[in-house]
């Protein structure tokens, strides 16, 4: 029987050495990398084009070589990147990393359409622009991201800050990176303390607090008004009670079966901190029920720290409040458990002024929304509301919904 005459030549040239095309294709990668002082604009864009033809046809060990020769090359055709640069990841790596050339609309093009190694190659380049780094925080692959967060050269928007807030809560490893950017606000800050570790936790106490002296400077001729008109504005009384100098609730304590949040302590340490006397110290401290209640859980203990400094209580009552929590404040004689020894700090570091801001923001943004509470109807949806309105979306993070006082 007589063979196939188009599978013999197809045996016959598959047998060839093919040298010529080997020769052909590092002569084109050597004029598509020339500089452009040597080489016209459309002689390059020519040389690309068939270039790629023959990239197409060719085996990974050629797309290496290419690569690698294009990584210091400004001028070359942008489809020959691009499709190098969606390759395996042993071809794209280096020149994804290396490779000035590539613009937003590119990188972004090929995180959409490889794998997610392409992306902690992206992730590593020397700058990554806003629109990249929102690309690789839609992505959500923790690696790319932890790279991302490391490099002094990625700039993030702030819509990529909130969505890094998010994922942050599952992954401990990207806290002090965040801590670290410059592009952090006291906002996230404050809400991501709640699942940071301990030194991170510090950072952010040490870092975001503030004193809103100015606040209260512009503010302070608006009490005032607002007592005139006998708080019955919900917004501006809630406002004002973020800004307000005073911590402890005058109103609480006259309806308190205690004379001071200091008798309250001291019956909690005696008698033991059941949710009855919590909520108490919570009203007597100034604090609504919800966030007394997420202060006096709180297994850090720092929250508790600002409590006590925010509140004016003397150092030996945040040792009283420690003990009614059942926790221990010494490892032996005279030796004070490391926990309380680092709460026990934390409380001596901070300020009045500035422990009462951060009571303050945590009240405010733990706490219903203004306009939950005045019964006005809502802007929009409520995923609206938790990416536009910080309070909304604090409590969405911290809880897993908004709560109610």
């Amino acid at each position: 029987m007589a063979s196939d005459p188009a599978l013999i030549l197809s045996e016959t040239v598959d047998a060839l050495p093919r040298r010529a095309r080997a020769t052909l294709l590092r002569r084109l990668i050597d004029v598509v990398a020339m500089p452009s002082s040597r080489i016209p604009p459309h002689d390059r864009s020519m040389a690309g084009d068939i270039l790629l033809e023959m990239l197409f046809e060719a085996d990974d060990e050629d797309r290496i070589f290419c690569a690698k020769r294009l990584i210091p090359t400004q001028e070359a055709p942008r489809r020959v990147l691009r499709y190098l640069g969606g390759c395996s990841i042993d071809v794209a790596r280096d020149l994804l990393e290396q490779n000035a050339s590539f613009d937003d609309s590119d990188l972004n093009y090929i995180l959409k359409r490889s794998p997610v190694t392409h992306a902690e190659a992206i992730a590593r380049r020397k700058t990554l622009s806003p629109a990249v780094c929102d690309a690789l925080v839609e992505l959500e692959h923790i690696p790319a991201i932890l790279e991302m967060l490391r490099s002094r050269r990625s700039f993030l928007s702030e819509t990529a800050m909130d969505q890094l807030l998010i994922l942050s809560r599952d992954s401990s490893e990207m806290c002090p990176l965040l801590i670290e950017r410059e592009e952090m606000t006291p906002s996230h800050a404050m809400t991501m303390f709640w699942w940071s570790g301990p030194e991170e936790r510090r950072t952010i106490l040490m870092k975001f607090s503030a004193d809103r002296s100015e606040l209260i400077d512009i503010c302070g001729d608006v009490f005032g008004m607002a007592a005139a008109e006998n708080w019955a504005d919900p917004v501006a009384r809630k406002t004002l009670q973020l800004i307000e100098r005073r911590q402890r609730n005058r109103a609480a304590i006259e309806r308190s079966p205690f004379n001071s949040l200091e008798e309250a302590i001291e019956e909690a340490e005696e008698t033991g901190l059941n949710r009855k006397m919590a909520q108490e110290i919570g009203h007597l401290a100034g604090v609504k029920p919800v966030t007394a209640a997420k202060i006096l859980t709180d297994p850090g203990g720092e929250a508790l720290a600002v409590l006590c400094k925010g509140t004016g209580l003397k150092r030996h009552y945040l040792m009283r409040l420690w003990s009614a929590l059942k926790r221990p404040t010494e490892i032996g004689p005279g030796v004070l458990h490391p926990q309380y020894e680092r709460i026990k700090e934390i409380f001596e570091m901070m300020s009045v002024a500035k422990a009462q801001t951060t009571l303050r923001y945590w009240n405010w943004s733990l706490s219903t929304s203004f306009r939950a509470q005045s019964g006005a109807p809502d802007p929009g949806s409520e995923e609206d509301l938790k990416r536009y309105s910080t309070s909304r979306r604090t409590a969405h993070l911290v809880f897993g919904s908004n709560k109610d006082d």
